[in-house]
């Protein structure tokens, strides 16, 4: 790699980890108040991640998709009312998971510790150790001492969730928009090692790309062909693809190795490398210590996005609806 091109890239990672917006969170924040909070989550996710695998995919994604609508307030999880719908029923959301864990984890926090803990930080937390459950450890420490949001709004989620064809620019502004910046954008990215789409969201990559019954370009012609196998025409709404090819249950760097081989799913990871400084970044997280270590860093970042946090909010008592 050129020195000079090196040193952009370091100083781009220090932006990507260095100004993360966690002020108004504390590191042990339930010390005194339930200090057996993170013991409590540990547990339950990892028995949870046990018993079923697929299951760590689905918790980061539920994080992902809560901070980027309304920050990190665990809006997602409100269930719909008469008078509204709610996030939870938006397109983007319909096939996220994981609600139940979070349920199970509340009100065993709420037997031990009631009208403490707020549900945005037993996602936060979810979120990390569902992660953490391959390693045996925590993989990064979390602040806590947010609290629950008492809006939930489907056009909001439809509005500000990236689209699994969206192209680098879109994919950029849409993390910027949240204080996040290239590196968070490759880095969080790279969530995708674990996981499943279906086949309609590659339908068009494999069919018709530009509308005249072609491939994209861009993709692997090898990979291309066994996706089509996997995905013949016409589409199958049931089938289900691997994110990462033969790694979706290990959290690694194999994604960003398939990246690198335009192995690449969806169009939105392909997007990744159209632009010269996020490929850069692509290649450094091949290395397995490096993307392990800044993912941490970003998904700190990610889970300090318009947090609600004194005053702010409330603590619900059941994280399906707000306090009466």
């Amino acid at each position: 790699m050129k020195p000079i091109i090196f040193v952009l890239f370091i100083n781009v990672m220090c932006l990507g980890i260095c100004n993360a917006d966690n002020k108004k969170l504390e590191m042990n924040y339930y010390h005194k108040s339930c200090p057996s909070v993170e013991k409590i989550v540990k547990e339950i996710t990892w028995s949870k991640v046990a018993a079923d695998p697929t299951l760590a995919a689905k918790l980061l994604r539920l994080h992902y998709h809560d901070c980027f609508v309304r920050g990190c307030d665990a809006s997602i999880l409100l269930d719909a009312t008469p008078t509204n719908s709610g996030e939870k029923t938006a397109i983007p959301n319909k096939s996220v998971g994981g609600y139940e864990v979070i349920d199970d984890i509340k009100k065993k926090v709420e037997q031990v510790c009631p009208n403490q803990v707020s549900c945005a930080d037993i996602l936060t937390l979810a979120a990390r150790d569902v992660v953490s459950y391959q390693f045996g450890r925590s993989m990064w420490q979390v602040p806590t001492g947010r609290k629950d949001g008492r809006v939930s709004i489907a056009s909001e989620a439809l509005d500000s969730l990236p689209s699994a064809s969206a192209n680098f620019s879109t994919l950029l502004g849409q993390f910027q928009d949240n204080n996040l910046d290239i590196v968070d954008l490759v880095t969080l990215s790279g969530a995708h090692t674990i996981g499943v789409t279906h086949c309609t969201l590659v339908a068009r990559r494999l069919y018709n790309f530009t509308g005249k019954g072609d491939v994209d370009p861009s993709l692997n012609p090898n990979y291309a062909t066994t996706l089509r196998k996997l995905c013949p025409n016409p589409i199958n709404r049931a089938t289900i693809l691997e994110m990462d090819p033969k790694s979706s249950l290990s959290f690694d760097s194999h994604y960003f190795e398939a990246l690198n081989q335009h192995m690449g799913l969806l169009g939105s990871d392909a997007a990744l490398m159209t632009n010269s400084l996020s490929a850069l970044i692509v290649r450094k997280m091949q290395n397995p210590h490096v993307f392990l270590a800044f993912f941490g860093r970003s998904m700190k970042k990610m889970g300090g996005i318009r947090v609600l946090a004194g005053g702010e909010g409330e603590i619900r008592k059941n994280c399906r609806v707000v306090n009466a």
